[in-house]
């Protein structure tokens, strides 16, 4: 198998279980990513995904555009292979992106599903805490709301980098990038249940994985489809027909914070984007909220000069 057909597997895989899209968009995913294969495919030898640059995209854009493809199909083809590489990312395979540096096709950004908080606590409470597994899954469902974390952050998550006495966390993202993230009060509730009721009992743990703060019933590290799988499944059983993954949890995290008045910067932090551009997305999500920030305290609006909206008329 050679890496391409590697990595488009994990990619797909990815998109399948842990993004929670559908057979028909991962198949359309895999055509994009196979038309710059078989471009790349007339060069020898054929550049392996690790070693793919900007150029060659460049190349490859060009030439579809020679062969009369649409310029809306163009833009489609270069999303895709913005989120092929993006994964490697994740996966730590490459260190940049070289797709998020053309700008010759311009794409909008998509708006992520975000959950109300009473449609969280729904999916808390359809959780039975009389098993062991249900207590795990409550605590860790906490935890990945309550630190805004990414999926494989969460599993990742390590005893030692658990301090519940001075209600943080330590966690290792993308490029092994290391930040500290406050955790709330009911995350600890529910891990300080999980480690005591369950986890102290255990007498399977895998010494390769003793270090890891949530395990399975072979007592190793848990995988991002079983999360995925969880996630949905309560989703399901809250009544919830939204798309949801667990990175849903992660863009209701972002945005509730935002909607509560938190600076961006410190909504950055928290997620570890490195550009604060991509914690700008969360901004547009409660329009209702910024409309009444503005009749209240804009000095235009509070004066009624220019309002219309006869509920605001008692603003002065």
């Amino acid at each position: 198998m050679s890496s391409w057909d590697q990595h488009i597997r994990g990619f797909l895989s990815y998109l399948l279980y842990e993004k929670g899209l559908s057979p028909h968009s991962v198949a359309a995913y895999e055509r994009d990513v196979r038309k710059l294969v078989e471009f790349l495919s007339l060069t020898e030898p054929t550049p392996a995904p690790e070693v793919v640059r900007p150029d060659d995209l460049r190349d490859f854009f060009t030439r579809l555009g020679e062969l009369g493809i649409a310029p809306a199909s163009r833009a489609r083809i270069l999303s895709g292979l913005r989120a092929f590489f993006k994964y490697l990312l994740l996966e730590d395979r490459i260190s940049t992106n070289p797709a998020a540096l053309l700008d010759t096709i311009k794409t909008g950004r998509s708006i992520p599903s975000v959950l109300r908080v009473d449609e969280i606590q729904a999916m808390l409470d359809a959780i039975d805490l009389s098993t062991d597994h249900g207590t795990r899954d409550r605590a860790m469902l906490e935890t990945l709301y309550a630190c805004g974390l990414r999926v494989s952050e969460l599993i990742g998550l390590r005893l030692s980098h658990y301090f519940p006495e001075a209600e943080l966390i330590r966690v290792i993202g993308k490029n092994n990038k290391e930040r500290i993230i406050p955790i709330g009060r009911d995350a600890i509730k529910y891990i300080g249940l999980y480690l005591e009721g369950v986890r102290m009992h255990m007498t399977n743990i895998d010494p390769k994985h003793e270090d890891f703060l949530f395990l399975n019933r072979r007592g190793k590290k848990l995988s991002r489809v079983y999360v995925f799988t969880l996630v949905k499944d309560l989703a399901r059983r809250a009544g919830i027909e939204k798309n949801v993954s667990p990175h849903t949890f992660r863009h209701s995290f972002a945005t509730h914070l935002i909607e509560g008045g938190a600076h961006l910067k410190a909504v950055q932090d928290l997620l570890g984007h490195e550009s604060i551009i991509t914690t700008e997305i969360y901004t547009h999500l409660d329009l209702a909220y910024l409309r009444d920030t503005l009749l209240r305290f804009h000095p235009m609006h509070r004066t009624g000069a220019h309002s219309q909206s006869p509920d605001t008329d008692h603003i002065n």
